[in-house]
C-alpha cells in the first residue's frame, strides 16, 4: 500500500511542476493572450538605419520629423509637437534632440523659418546616400531615433492641433521610458 501512495505522490508533485509549463507553452503557441507592449508608438521592424543622415552628429536620442514639399497643418503640428515634447523632458533635454530634416524638396518657407528656431536642431539631407536612408513609408511621421541612429518607433501626425497635442503625450511617455532604461546619450 505504501508503494502505491508514494507513486501517487510522485505523480502529483510532477503534475504540479509540469502542468503549468505545458499550459504556458500551449497558451504561447495558440496566442491565447495579447502580447504585452508598453510602447505607444508603432515599433519599426526592422529598425531604420539613419546613420548616413546623422553620421556627423553627436550621439543623442532624437525626435525626428522630415519636412515635406508642402508643410500643411499636420506638418506644422508635428514640428510643434516634437518641440513641446523636448521642452516637457525638463532636465533630460540635454540627452534628447528635437530634430527637423530638410531635403532639397522641403517647403522653402518653413525651412527659412526653422533656421531661426533655437530649440529645434535642423539637419539638411543633401546627398543621395542620406536621402536613400529615409524610408518613403516614414514620410509624414514622427520618428524616435536612438543614440546609434536607428529609427525604432513611428508616430502619426494629425491636422487637428488638439489631436496632435494628445498624441504627443504618447511620444513623451515613450521617450521618458527609454531614457530611464538607457544610460547612453
Amino acid at each position: 500500500m505504501a508503494g502505491k501512495n508514494s507513486k501517487l505522490t510522485m505523480l502529483g508533485v510532477a503534475a504540479v511542476f509540469v502542468l503549468p509549463v505545458m499550459l504556458a507553452k500551449l497558451a504561447l503557441d495558440n496566442q491565447w493572450f495579447t502580447n504585452a507592449a508598453t510602447n505607444k508608438g508603432e515599433l519599426l521592424q526592422p529598425v531604420r538605419d539613419l546613420t548616413p543622415v546623422f553620421a556627423a552628429e553627436k550621439p543623442k536620442w532624437r525626435i525626428v520629423y522630415s519636412v515635406p514639399e508642402q508643410c500643411d497643418a499636420a506638418c506644422q503640428n508635428a514640428i510643434y509637437s516634437i518641440h513641446q515634447v523636448w521642452i516637457a523632458l525638463g532636465r533630460e533635454t540635454d540627452r534628447v534632440e528635437a530634430t527637423v530634416l530638410l531635403t532639397g524638396n522641403s517647403d522653402a518657407a518653413i525651412a527659412e523659418k526653422l533656421q531661426s528656431e533655437q530649440n529645434l536642431h535642423v539637419v539638411k539631407v543633401a546627398d543621395s546616400r542620406q536621402q536613400a536612408a529615409l524610408n518613403v513609408s516614414d514620410a509624414g511621421s514622427i520618428l524616435l531615433v536612438d543614440t546609434l541612429n536607428n529609427a525604432m518607433l513611428r508616430y502619426p501626425t494629425f491636422t487637428d492641433k488638439q489631436m496632435a497635442i494628445q498624441h504627443s503625450r504618447d511620444i513623451l511617455a515613450d521617450v521618458k521610458k527609454l531614457l530611464k532604461l538607457s544610460r547612453i546619450g
